[in-house]
């Protein structure tokens, strides 16, 4: 019985400790496109482990995005939207994968300001 009692604490401990370290947060990002297309390929490009919510809205260019930190970082989200051909306000997409986007989806005309990190 004494064993099992220690068995069931160390269990129990190493189960808090790897709950501590996940950590949900949810984040609003300006992520730069126009229509029900972009949407879908922004949500798409972020179905990804640790990414539990991504809902982007093509009226404010504001994606509302819920994640695990311990499995993926805000870093990470934005480089993927960039990856798919749209910008943040912290990664700027690539010229080629941006020009291969549907003529609709193409955003790009100096409203808006984001970093070239590439």
């Amino acid at each position: 019985m004494k064993t099992f009692f220690l068995a069931f604490l160390f269990i129990s401990f190493f189960s808090l400790a790897a709950n501590a370290q996940s950590k949900v947060v949810t984040a609003s990002i300006k992520v730069y496109g126009n229509c029900s297309m972009c949407k879908k390929r922004i949500e798409t490009a972020l179905d990804k482990a640790g990414i539990k919510k991504a809902e982007w809205s093509p009226k404010t260019k504001e994606l509302q995005v819920v994640y695990n930190s311990a499995k993926i970082s805000e870093n990470k989200i934005h480089e993927i939207i960039a990856a798919a051909g749209h910008d943040t306000d912290k990664v700027k997409a690539k010229e080629d994968v941006y020009a291969s986007l549907p003529f609709c989806c193409l955003y790009r005309d100096h409203d808006h300001d984001t970093k070239d990190n590439h």
